[in-house]
C-alpha cells in the first residue's frame, strides 16, 4: 500500500523504514495541508501528528485515501465525518502517554506551588532572597480529575503518593478502582467548587469545547489552579485570563492552548481557507497569559519523553500493519458526555 507519513522527524523516518520491504513508504516534516496532500494524492494510507488540520478539504485531496493513522491519542484534528461518509478508517494511539503525561500534571503543578521558574530566573540573576516565593504544600490538598481513563487514573494515582485528597468526574465511574485508589466520583460543578487543584483529562469534542469557562471557573476557590494537558480547545481561554486578571484563580498551568498551530506559524493566521477559523480574541488571550507570573505554560509537550515517543511510532506501524492484514486495531469510537 502507498503510504505517507507527514510531520515526520528523521528517527521516524528510521523507524517507519519497517514498513519499507511491504509497503510504498513517503515520509515528509511538512503538515499535511493541501498543498501538501495534492502532492501526495495517491496515498492509501496517511499518518500525521496533531498539528495537520485534516478538514473535508484537505483529506479530499487523498483520491485512494482508507486509513488515517494519526500519531496521538486525540482526533479533534480530524474530520470524522467526512472520514466515515467516505469509508476512511482512522486508528489512534491511546495509550501510549499514560505516565508521561501524568507526570508532566505533576511538573507543571509543582512548578506552581513551588514557584520553580521564579525562584530560577531570580538566582540566575544572582539574588538569593526568598521574597514572595512562598509556595503551598500539595498533602493535604484535593485535586479534581476531570476525565478518569487511562491518564486520569495515572494522575490519581500520584496524587494519592502525595498525601492528596481526590475526587474524580468521568462518564463511566469504576466504584471497584475508586475504592481501591481511595478517590469518590462526584459532579462536575461540585469537583470545580471543591478542589484546590482541577486538572483536565478530557478529549475535544463538541460536548467538551469550553468545557471549562467563566461559569466554572467562578466555581473555583480563588487560591485554586487549574492545570490542562488535554486540548486547548477544553477551556474558555478569554475567561481564564479574566479570572487570574481579577484574582479569582491562583495560578494555571498549561500544556495546550487553543489556536496552537497559529501561535506556532503565524503566518498561519493569514491563510484565506482557514479565515473562519481564526480566533484571534484567543490567539491575543494566548500572549496575555504568556506574561502572568503565576501561570505556566509549556509547548505541548507533555508526551514528549523518549519512552512515549518510542511507544508512539510502535503502536502506529502496529496499527498499519492491522489494517493492511484487514484486522484493523485502535480505530476511534464516539466519545462520552461528562456528568453536569
Amino acid at each position: 500500500m502507498k503510504i505517507t507519513v507527514f510531520e515526520a522527524e528523521q528517527w521516524e523516518h528510521d523507524a517507519c523504514m519497517r514498513l519499507a520491504p511491504a509497503h510504498e513508504l513517503s515520509c515528509t516534516g511538512g503538515i499535511v495541508n493541501e498543498a501538501a496532500a495534492s502532492a501526495h494524492a495517491g496515498a492509501e494510507i496517511i499518518s500525521p501528528f496533531v498539528y495537520s488540520r485534516l478538514d473535508a478539504r484537505v483529506l479530499s485531496r487523498f483520491a485512494h485515501l482508507k486509513l488515517v493513522a494519526t500519531r496521538s491519542t486525540g482526533y479533534d484534528h480530524i474530520d470524522l465525518g467526512y472520514c466515515q461518509s467516505r469509508g476512511v478508517t482512522v486508528c489512534n494511539v491511546p495509550g501510549y502517554g499514560d505516565s508521561t503525561v501524568a507526570e508532566h500534571v505533576f511538573a507543571l503543578l509543582l512548578g506552581l506551588a513551588r514557584k520553580i521558574a521564579d525562584s530560577t530566573e531570580r538566582t540566575r540573576r544572582g539574588r538569593f532572597d526568598q521574597a514572595d516565593l512562598r509556595g503551598f504544600e500539595l498533602k493535604g490538598k484535593t485535586i479534581a480529575v476531570i476525565g478518569a481513563g487511562r491518564i486520569g487514573m495515572r494522575v490519581i494515582e500520584i496524587a494519592r503518593g502525595f498525601a492528596m485528597e481526590v475526587i474524580a468526574v468521568d462518564a463511566r465511574p469504576d466504584e471497584v478502582t475508586a475504592r481501591r485508589l481511595g478517590f469518590r466520583y462526584t459532579s462536575l460543578d461540585t469537583a470545580f467548587a471543591e478542589a484546590d487543584v482541577v486538572t483536565l483529562h478530557v478529549p475535544a469534542t463538541p460536548e467538551t469545547q469550553r468545557l471549562v469557562s467563566g461559569r466554572e471557573l467562578g466555581l473555583m476557590k480563588p487560591s485554586a489552579v487549574l492545570i490542562n494537558t488535554a486540548r486547548g480547545s477544553v477551556v474558555d481561554i478569554e475567561a481564564l485570563v479574566g479570572a487570574l486578571a481579577a484574582g479569582r484563580l491562583a495560578g494555571a498551568g498549561l500544556d495546550v492552548l487553543p489556536q496552537e498551530l497559529q501561535l506556532r506559524e503565524e503566518a498561519e493566521i493569514f491563510r484565506a481557507d482557514l479565515e473562519n477559523s481564526i480566533d484571534l480574541k484567543a490567539l491575543v488571550a494566548n500572549h496575555v497569559l504568556l506574561r502572568f507570573p503565576n501561570v505556566l505554560v509549556t509547548p505541548h509537550n507533555a508526551y514528549n519523553t523518549r519512552e512515549a515517543i518510542a511507544r508512539i511510532i510502535d503502536t502506529t506501524i502496529a496499527n498499519i500493519e492491522a489494517f493492511a492484514r484487514g484486522t484493523p486495531q485502535n480505530v476511534v469510537a464516539s466519545d462520552l458526555t461528562l456528568p453536569r
